[in-house]
Parts: C-alpha cells; sequence; structure tokens
C-alpha cells in the first residue's frame, strides 16, 4: 500500500511537471499533425518513398536533391545545380552540375552532407529547426498531403539566403 501512495505521489509529480513546462517548438500542433500524417504516410508506403529537396537563391541558382528511401534506408540520391546564364539573350537557366549517388558510394559528395530520412527529417525539425527563438522566425509549412514540406528559421536582420532547414517540393511511395 505504501508503494502505491509513493508510485501516485510520483507520477502526479511527473504529469504536473509536463503539463506546466512551456513548448519548446514553434507550431508544435501543426508538426504533431504532419507527425501523424507521416506515421500513416509511411505504414500505407512500407516505408518506401521518394522525396526531392529544393533550395534556391535570389541570383537564379537553385539545386534539387531526390532520396529515394527503400524499407526506410537511404538507397539513391540524385543532385541537379541550375543558374541563370546571363550570356544568353535572353538569359536562360542551365544544369551546370549533376550527378547521383547509390548504395555503393551513397554521401560521396559529402559538400552536402548526408542523406536524410524522412523520420531523421522530422526528428531534425523537432530538434533543431523549429526550436522557439528570440533572434529568428520561424517557419514550417506541411503541403504535401500533410507531410512537411518547409521547415526552419530565418535569423533576424539576415539580408539573403538565410534560411535554416529544409524544404521539400514532392514526397511519394514508391514500388
Amino acid at each position: 500500500m505504501k508503494n502505491n501512495i509513493y508510485t501516485l505521489v510520483l507520477l502526479i509529480t511527473a504529469i504536473l511537471f509536463v503539463a506546466c513546462k512551456k513548448d519548446k517548438i514553434e507550431y508544435k500542433n501543426d508538426f504533431n499533425r504532419s507527425y501523424r500524417a507521416w506515421q500513416e504516410f509511411k505504414t500505407s508506403s512500407d516505408n518506401s518513398y521518394r522525396y526531392k529537396q529544393i533550395w534556391g537563391s535570389w541570383t537564379g541558382s537553385s539545386t534539387e536533391v531526390t532520396v529515394t528511401v527503400k524499407s526506410g534506408k537511404v538507397a539513391h540520391r540524385a543532385y541537379v545545380a541550375k543558374r541563370l546564364n546571363h550570356d544568353t539573350q535572353p538569359p536562360k537557366i542551365e544544369v551546370y552540375a549533376q550527378w547521383e549517388e547509390n548504395e555503393s558510394n551513397l554521401n560521396a559528395h559529402s559538400d552536402l552532407g548526408v542523406s536524410l530520412t524522412l523520420d531523421e527529417i522530422y526528428e531534425k525539425a523537432r530538434e533543431e529547426w523549429l526550436k522557439k527563438r528570440s533572434d529568428a522566425k520561424v517557419y514550417f509549412e506541411a503541403n504535401n498531403n500533410g507531410l512537411i514540406s518547409s521547415c526552419g528559421f530565418v535569423p533576424d536582420n539576415c539580408a539573403d539566403d538565410c534560411f535554416n532547414g529544409i524544404k521539400i517540393s514532392l514526397i511519394e511511395k514508391i514500388q
């Protein structure tokens, strides 16, 4: 009986502590809704999917990285970099770098960082990109059928290309 009282007091204390704890992330409800959508998608796709990460600069440069995940493991990554060629009239967008990696040489292009699964992206969103900050504006969108599409922050007083996070234009199941 004495152990039950101690257990009950401990449980109540833990619940009060959690209930009183301030949220440490921005967009918590939107994130949680998207995370639930991700869990459903992950199950329905057998954790096999493709997503396209995009980046663009005000200068006209852009990149696309397509990551393929099979059974929860990154299996392929393709990269395309484009820029505006001002030597043509009118200026045209041209591809200036392109490569692919497969399981045997995955993450060989280390300047791009390591390939992430959506599980890892959601974790990074929760732990890093969505943290409440007094010196930055935080962003979160879930425009890929409820799945994450933009998540990150921009430091205050930063002029150009300051987004720290991820932008995903496509998430699709694969066979």
